[in-house]
């Protein structure tokens, strides 16, 4: 049985990543990147789809965690009645080939121990030849195109198809596991030293940590989000995936369970924001080339996502023989939102490439041609209805939060010429953006309820429009504005979070409401803190954080009355809105200015 979403902790080497269990597990690892089935999938159905485990084999009285200092090298902690031992888990620095090491030792008294390895591939359904390999150390596991090595002084046997091995570690004592991925066509890979990457993996994360320029509150959070961040960046390419995992349900039980080992354009501007204020430009500036890249070709094509290298077709299918997360079906690998249309990702990219602007980053130059060909693609499409940032499956609709980012598009557009000197149909895009305001205004805007709503002509709220005084569509001022927020207050808040979708809407008895959405309540503390109301603003934010698990990793939402964290884990889009809301409330603190989510300058 997999632990709670929350149990697992994160390690990767910013290619791939891994989820370590509170038991000692690793239960989900893709390799060779994010987007690969040669992975561990014991997170989606049982150990027999793949494990790791290293664990005491008596009884644990008491098992304790943390990641070392400013680092993604996490330390698990074993008490039982014969001693203490600890299990080091760390990714080093990426080589020739993608390494996890752990590391097990002694702290006091001396501990029996067992190790359990079930290696598949294609999600669960492919069994490896295992052997030892002649002349070297290691036990070789070779399967189609993948091929891992397992290297440990341990004796190792094989029983059930799975590589087992007893042990004793002394007070003082370390033995390491070095588990090593490699195309199977190629030589086996070079054997690394455990002690040398442990203080390698030390060295790279600590002098990255030392840039980062946050100096407000709650800072470890803050760090911790932005090493998070830089652990879901492929580093090749500079393209960020919205979570490592696929199919963590929404909702416990449910089918809504999709695959987010992607890069999403949504997530542009945000993620933007939050590596710029923290001091990270060159994070900045591989991001904002990565997105210049994707994007390249006829702006008809656009996506709203993309693979991590810029791939573009991510077929969906189900993997039927796989239970699921608890129960949780079906398990799906690939994205079929990605062929939506979405309109807000245009107001996304144009304002993405608007604030890199503002902060000096040195863009291409094609940048402004890019830009220019977009927007005369979006000047006749803007009023057609789309599928919306939730990624409706079903008829489109016109979307008020799809509208306002058109809006965004032609406004960072001319914001653009007017500063920076370019040539642009300047007359066009501001009658534009002054249709598309007072179209939004008039049909998205519900007097009764006093508010703008989810769609043209809906009842319905929805919680994407908190953006609307952040985007500088409206003062936060404007009554408008306040009403709207009066009305997520009443409507969509639940035991003081945030939900993305109306619970007035008549779902599918099959599908219950789903949990709090964090980045949506992180929305709201921004929209506090731009109206001025600073103190709901921070007590918003202490909710959130409060969910964090003990390693301060949050998932895509969090169930109040399971008390749990569900969706995929960890969740980028809710550590970049944990940054930005964070450095929000510390201008906040700091100035009577406008607060850095204002993204209207």
């Amino acid at each position: 049985m997999s632990c709670r979403i929350e149990d697992y902790g994160l390690i990767g080497d910013c290619e791939t990543a891994a989820l370590v269990g509170r038991d000692g597990s690793i239960d989900w690892l893709c390799w060779p990147a994010f987007d690969s089935d040669a992975c561990f999938a014991a997170l989606l159905g049982t150990s027999k789809n793949g494990r790791w485990q290293i664990a005491p084999s008596g009884k644990i009285t008491k098992t304790s965690r943390r990641y070392r200092d400013n680092t993604l090298i996490l330390e698990t902690r074993f008490e039982t009645a014969d001693g203490v031992v600890a299990l080091i888990d760390f990714m080093p620095p990426r080589g020739k080939a993608s390494d996890v090491v752990r590391l097990v030792r002694g702290i006091s008294g001396r501990v029996k121990l067992r190790m359990q390895l079930v290696i598949r591939f294609g999600f669960g359904t492919d069994i490896p030849w295992v052997k030892k390999n002649p002349g070297r150390s290691g036990l070789l596991a070779i399967c189609g195109q993948d091929m891992t090595v397992l290297r440990t002084p341990v004796e190792t046997r094989g029983e059930d198809l799975t590589t087992v091995a007893d042990f004793e570690v002394s007070e003082g004592e370390t033995v390491p596991f070095v588990l090593t991925y490699g195309p199977s066509h190629l030589p086996v890979p070079e054997p690394i030293d455990p002690a040398q990457a442990l203080q390698d993996t030390e060295d790279f994360w600590t002098e990255w940590c030392s840039h980062c320029s946050y100096d407000g509150g709650n800072r470890d959070l803050v760090m911790r989000s932005l090493i998070t961040l830089k652990a879901l960046t492929y580093a090749p390419t500079g393209g960020i995936v919205a979570a490592p995992t696929t199919s963590l349900p929404e909702k416990l039980g449910g089918a809504r369970n999709w695959d987010y080992r992607f890069c999403w354009l949504r997530d542009a501007t945000f993620t933007l924001l939050a590596l710029m204020n923290s001091g990270y430009t060159e994070e900045a500036a591989a991001w904002h080339n990565w997105l210049l890249r994707v994007v390249a070709g006829s702006p008809a094509n656009m996506q709203i996502m993309y693979g991590i290298m810029g791939q573009r077709r991510l077929l969906e299918w189900e993997a039927g023989w796989l239970p699921g997360y608890e129960g949780a079906k079906p398990v799906r690998v690939g994205n079929a939102a990605h062929a939506q249309l979405q309109l807000d990702v245009y107001g996304e990219l144009i304002d993405a490439f608007h604030q890199s602007r503002m902060a000096k980053l040195q863009l291409d130059e094609g940048s402004w041609a890019l830009e220019c060909t977009v927007l005369e693609h979006l000047a006749d499409e803007w009023d057609r209805p789309d599928h919306g940032i939730w990624e409706r499956r079903g008829d489109g609709r016109h979307y008020v939060s799809s509208k306002v980012m058109t809006w965004v598009a032609f406004d960072r557009g001319i914001k653009s010429a007017e500063k920076f000197g370019f040539k642009a149909p300047l007359e066009k895009w501001r009658t534009l953006r002054d249709t598309i305001h007072r179209e939004t205004c008039e049909n998205g805007f519900d007097p009764e309820l006093n508010a703008f709503v989810e769609s043209y002509g809906s009842k319905l709220l929805d919680a994407s429009i908190l953006m609307l005084p952040s985007v500088g569509f409206l003062p936060p001022s404007d009554p408008r504005v306040r009403g709207t927020l009066a009305a997520i207050e009443k409507y969509l808040m639940r035991d003081g979070f945030v939900l993305r979708h109306d619970p007035r809407e008549v779902s599918d008895e099959k599908q219950p409401i789903e949990g709090a959405f964090l980045a949506c309540s992180l929305w709201l503390a921004d929209a506090y803190v731009l109206a001025g109301e600073t103190a709901k603003a921070q007590a918003l934010f202490d909710r959130v954080v409060a969910v964090a698990n003990d390693l301060g990793l949050l998932a895509e939402e969090f169930d109040p009355g399971a008390g749990r964290q569900t969706g995929n884990f960890p969740q980028a889009l809710t550590h970049i809105a944990l940054i930005n809301t964070a450095h929000n409330l510390s201008d906040a603190m700091k100035t009577a200015e406008k607060p850095a989510v204002q993204r209207s300058k």
